[in-house]
């Protein structure tokens, strides 16, 4: 994945917690990826070329690891690590790496270790959903306000969200999180899935089953269902029917863990001044069934053998072979030529190999899960700092070009492919489907973006060395020059393009972002408007005698042009700081400056009224020469444009979810 990509994922990611995807960030001065994965540190046991390494080679398997994770946690700052590693019902490997307690020299160990795995663990609550859809209690395609009691979806569209929505993520809530997402206060909790639910419901912005957007409110909806149609709270419930089972025995959905487990939980850590330090853990509180587990490696090998074996672990039936096997077939794809979402798995393609996995990821903790169901081959790894989400993609991608190395393959011949028109269609700007809309959240989507540029018959992604360059395949469908990774287009029935899909970020489409929506669109007109505001105040400072003289209606005139430069440039850098506002503050609670911030906007509106009603007295009483009243007109119009901004981006007011 390039690092370009990568970026604009971990602020998704990181923007809403979403921590259902592999996580990649660069920078913080640490050794590229690519750097990492060949070092010599990963050559333990190297083959000789042609030769397939035997994934059953416990020795080997160790070794190579080893090497990995020696390398990882080196180049990218990370203190602690676990991985596990099944195959055929078996555990080939669990293994811990670092300390999981830093300040206690307490190492890892993969057997009783917990390590928090984010939205990882909507499986768990996935996984409850088909146990109470092969017991009768559930329908897949039935409306959920059939199932809840406390909580009624309003019906903003004909279709009602059905379970296979949520668990495809094709409900088309908005998201949502700022001050309630999560929490870092365990003296609020426990909180109420039911309250949460009620309290902080999203807006309903497209018809279900439309497309995938990706939603932690839709995951902790199916916990609430699982509670309320099966009569047991959602902890006890996932403890009894899925922990207890598999003899998952240090593991909990519980926040905080509960005291029996806590000498286990490992501690996230952050850099900070060269050296690793305790940052204050977050919890999820009513959204606990999206995203609050705590487990250890051994556990999480048993849960995958349960799913690669149709069900199974050892004498216990987690599901039923058909039910598993519904659970890991397709249930939505934005085209059958790329990998698809089944139900609460989201595939991707691994050199060849389908793959069904899930990931998590918070502040501190980054967790991937991978299964093969083809090969009954299961891979679990979490990390508990640094840069986890690079790490876990690395691993992944080395592991499988290790024991399932795909054989080369020329690159499609661009020439032989007839698509009859231009690709000037697809160029353009694109948001994520998965955004705010209504709230004050949606501002903090504005420079998430992704900008596909057209040259010589290809597609290109960003610039420089983060460069990635596309090339057509087939009909609205591409290849990476160089690389495996693939990307779709959706179009209407005029050919114009509704929907992006980039294989790396499934279940996470965008769509062309309108004019109003982009980035650059506005960076220009705040730019511009900044122009002018400078000039207002540069021409304040040199003709203040000329001023002075003026009479008083024009003196007026022009201090008012003056307040207002001064405030809309304090009011945009008050916004550039709560773009950068810490993410935790954001999505734990209101903080007051953000309250008093959104005083700002407001008295620009006023602001912006009165130099409007002034520019237009400049011109009927012809004050000043014309090139000024002209200068006056631009500047009203860019204090317009400046309070236009706000209105759009949900910055006018208190609009909290």
């Amino acid at each position: 994945m390039s690092s370009l990509i990568r970026k604009l994922f971990g602020k998704m990611i990181l923007l809403v917690l979403l921590l259902g995807m592999i996580l990649g960030a660069t920078g913080l001065g640490t050794m590229p990826l690519s750097a990492a994965v060949s070092n010599q540190g990963l050559n333990s046991g190297t083959l000789e070329q042609g030769v397939v390494a035997n994934l059953e080679d416990a020795d080997q398997l160790t070794a190579f690891m080893d090497g990995m994770m020696d390398v990882q946690m080196r180049s990218l700052q990370i203190p602690g690590a676990v991985i596990s590693i099944v195959k055929d019902g078996k555990i080939l490997l669990s293994k811990g790496y670092g300390h999981s307690n830093i300040e206690e020299n307490k190492p890892v160990d993969p057997q009783t270790s917990l390590f928090r795995i984010a939205s990882t663990t909507k499986l768990f609550t996935w996984t409850a959903v088909m146990q109470l859809v092969e017991a009768g209690k559930l329908d897949l395609d039935t409306d959920v306000n059939t199932y809840l009691k406390t909580v009624q979806i309003p019906k903003t569209y004909e279709e009602p969200i059905t379970l296979r929505h949520l668990m495809t993520h094709t409900a088309g809530f908005e998201e949502g999180g700022v001050g309630y997402q999560i929490t870092t206060d365990p003296g609020k909790l426990p909180v109420s899935i039911t309250e949460t639910m009620a309290k902080h419901m999203p807006a309903r912005v497209k018809p279900p089953g439309e497309m995938l957007s990706y939603s932690n409110y839709g995951a902790s909806l199916a916990g609430l269902i699982v509670e309320e149609v099966s009569g047991v709270a959602y902890n006890d419930y996932i403890q009894k029917n899925i922990f207890d089972p598999l003899g998952m025995n240090y593991a909990t959905v519980e926040e905080p863990v509960p005291a029996s487990l806590e000498p286990y939980a490992a501690l996230g850590y952050a850099r900070a001044n060269g050296e690793f330090v305790t940052k204050r853990p977050t919890y999820e509180g009513g959204f606990r069934p999206a995203g609050s587990a705590s487990v250890s490696a051994n556990d999480m090998a048993h849960f995958m053998i349960a799913h690669l074996q149709d069900g199974r672990y050892e004498d216990k039936q987690m599901l039923k072979p058909e039910t598993a096997k519904l659970m890991h077939s397709p249930a939505f794809q934005f085209d059958e030529r790329l990998p698809a979402m089944d139900l609460g798995f989201y595939e991707l393609n691994m050199n060849g190999l389908r793959v069904i996995s899930h990931g998590g990821a918070d502040e501190l903790f980054n967790t991937a899960l991978y299964l093969v169901p083809d090969k009954k081959v299961g891979i679990f790894v979490s990390y508990s700092g640094g840069e986890g989400g690079t790490a876990a993609e690395g691993l992944a991608q080395a592991f499988f070009d290790r024991y399932y190395p795909v054989h080369a393959t020329e690159q499609p011949n661009e020439a032989s492919i007839e698509l009859g028109e231009s690709l000037e269609k697809y160029a353009g700007s694109y948001q994520f489907t998965r955004r705010n809309h209504t709230k004050i959240d949606k501002f903090f989507s504005f420079l998430t973006q992704i900008n596909i540029e057209v040259s010589d018959n290809r597609l290109f992604i960003g610039s420089g060395a983060d460069q990635q360059v596309y090339t057509p395949i087939g009909v609205n469908l591409f290849q990476e020059v160089g690389g495996s990774h693939q990307m779709g287009f959706r179009t209407d029935a005029e050919g114009k393009v509704t929907y992006l899909f980039l294989d790396i970020l499934n279940p996470m489409p965008l769509e062309p972002a309108p004019l109003m929506n982009q980035s650059k669109f506005w960076l220009l007109l705040l730019g511009i408007s900044v122009v002018l505001f400078i000039t207002v105040l540069h021409g304040f400072v040199y003709r203040r005698r000329e001023i002075r003289v003026m009479p008083k209606a024009q003196k007026w005139a022009v201090r008012l042009s003056a307040v207002t430069s001064v405030w809309a440039l304090l009011t945009l850098g008050a916004t550039l700081l709560v773009l950068n506002m810490n993410l935790i503050d954001r999505l734990s609670h209101i903080p007051l400056s953000l309250r008093l911030y959104l005083f700002m906007p407001i008295i620009l509106v006023g602001l912006t009224a009165a130099i409007f009603i002034m520019g237009v007295l400049a011109w009927k009483n012809q004050y000043w020469t014309l090139l000024k009243r002209v200068h006056y007109t631009f500047v009203t119009v860019a204090a317009v444009i400046l309070s236009l901004f706000f209105y759009h981006w949900n910055l006018l007011g208190w609009h909290f979810g």
